[in-house]
């Protein structure tokens, strides 16, 4: 079985800050780390490998530095690391992120499961899953909290919803996002951190996957930050004496009735 497992580098949440005039996240001369939920489903992968055989290769998009993301989960087990770096894809919203992906994804061909995070803590959209399963037009279960039953050619899993779970079975190939309830990541071992320190991570850019340009990076993003700003918190009061009760609860119904909050 082949297994593709997307990873994304983010920010230290204690850490992470906003550049105001450009409308990203900052990353440059800030602590990096793989995104939490990914190493969930970098586990998740490694588990089935385990239990079907195959290999497990990793893929993200980002500058150079996102490197060091792919080699920590090859000490976790990832067999192969691809990593997708270009000015041109800099700035991508989620679409033109899952258009990458994606197309990284035929590039590898023959997968089975493409595998991810439900999503990333510095975006929080949970959108890039979905969206790379929408581009290469194969079926998906979003927010897998366990797998029932897999093997080369269908997939069980329970996807977690309000109040409880849903179990949704598909054919393979086919998209999966995972929840922190699926497992326990495991660490690396010092025979796999040897192992990344020699793998070479293969480096792509927009020429080695086809992609059209006018569809990567900030100039393919169709939604972009305009404007980024510091909401202003505007407290207001108004102090009654004992002697004004009525008076105050008056006005409180008044105000109750402008904000609509009255039965």
């Amino acid at each position: 079985m082949r297994i593709i497992v997307c990873v994304k580098q983010v920010p230290d949440p204690e850490h992470a800050s906003m550049d105001i005039e450009k409308g990203t996240v900052v990353r440059e001369g800030v602590e990096l780390m793989v995104n939490p939920f990914d190493l969930y489903a970098v586990e998740e992968a490694l588990n089935i490998k385990e239990e079907l055989g195959g290999d497990v290769i990793a893929i993200s998009m980002g500058p150079p530095q996102t490197e060091e993301a792919l080699k920590e989960v090859v000490a976790m087990g990832v067999d192969e690391g691809i990593l997708l770096t270009s000015l041109d894809c800099a700035g991508a919203d989620t679409w033109a992120t899952s258009y990458t992906l994606a197309l990284a994804c035929k590039k590898i061909g023959n997968f089975d499961l493409i595998l991810g995070g439900k999503q990333a803590i510095d975006g929080d959209t949970a959108q890039v899953g979905p969206g790379i399963a929408a581009q290469l037009g194969i079926p998906q279960i979003t927010f897998v909290r366990k797998i029932e039953e897999i093997t080369d050619k269908k997939m069980r899993a329970q996807r977690l919803v309000e109040g409880g779970y849903e179990v949704i079975s598909s054919p393979l190939p086919l998209v999966m996002t995972v929840v922190k309830e699926i497992n326990e990541p495991r660490l690396p071992t010092l025979k796999g951190k040897l192992r990344a320190k020699q793998v070479l991570i293969k480096k792509w850019g927009p020429e080695d996957i086809n992609a059209n340009k006018e569809k990567i990076g900030l100039v393919g993003s169709p939604t972009q930050v305009v404007e980024i700003f510091t909401p202003k918190l505007i407290k207001e009061g108004k102090i009654f004496k004992a002697s004004e009760i009525e008076e105050a609860a008056i006005e409180i119904i008044k105000k109750q009735e402008e904000m609509g909050l009255t039965i």
